[in-house]
């Protein structure tokens, strides 16, 4: 298996391993939608011998008190249901958080399983002083700094690209 960027051959399966992953098309959705109208600063997919069977995305998120603070999403991040549990999930986050730390991002945030991410150094954002711009458990929201300290006294209200709210 083979952590990669996306290719525009690959959307397609992008779809289907959203599809596939989640109980409803709203990821899938939400990852053509933020491809047609955000910047997609990391995409990546797991190729095993060119089928894909994972994804993860990283778009822009903005902290309403310090937009200048380079901050970036996870997610939507997937892997098709007889590929989970095998290490795919955590190469993906593994490789586009090095990514992100590449391409100069202070901190990333993530909606996600409290259980899951935690393991990858995420921690609550609201030990942070970080508010979610949606009405989301504490224990959903999480960050993880790449630069330490970058969002010490930084108070304020993460808000995602428009398409996360119109799907």
């Amino acid at each position: 298996m083979h952590i990669r960027p996306e290719r525009p051959a690959d959307i397609p399966h992008i779809r289907t391993v959203n599809l596939t992953a989640f109980e409803t098309g709203t990821e899938a959705d939400l990852v053509d939608v933020l491809r047609e109208q955000a910047e997609l600063i990391v995409s990546l997919v797991a190729d095993d011998g060119g089928t894909i069977v994972g994804h993860i995305l990283f778009t822009p998120v903005t902290l309403t008190a310090h937009p200048e603070l380079r901050i970036i999403g996870l997610g939507p991040m997937a892997v098709v249901p007889t590929r989970q549990r095998q290490g795919i999930g955590s190469a993906l986050i593994h490789e586009g958080l090095e990514r992100c730390r590449q391409l100069g991002f202070g901190a990333v945030i993530v909606l996600g399983h409290a259980e899951y991410y935690p393991r990858f150094g995420f921690t609550r954002a609201s030990h942070s002083g970080l508010a979610c711009e949606y009405d989301v458990p504490e224990d959903v929201f999480m960050v993880l700094e790449l630069d330490q300290g970058i969002l010490k006294g930084k108070l304020g209200r993460i808000r995602y690209h428009p398409a996360f709210a119109s799907v």
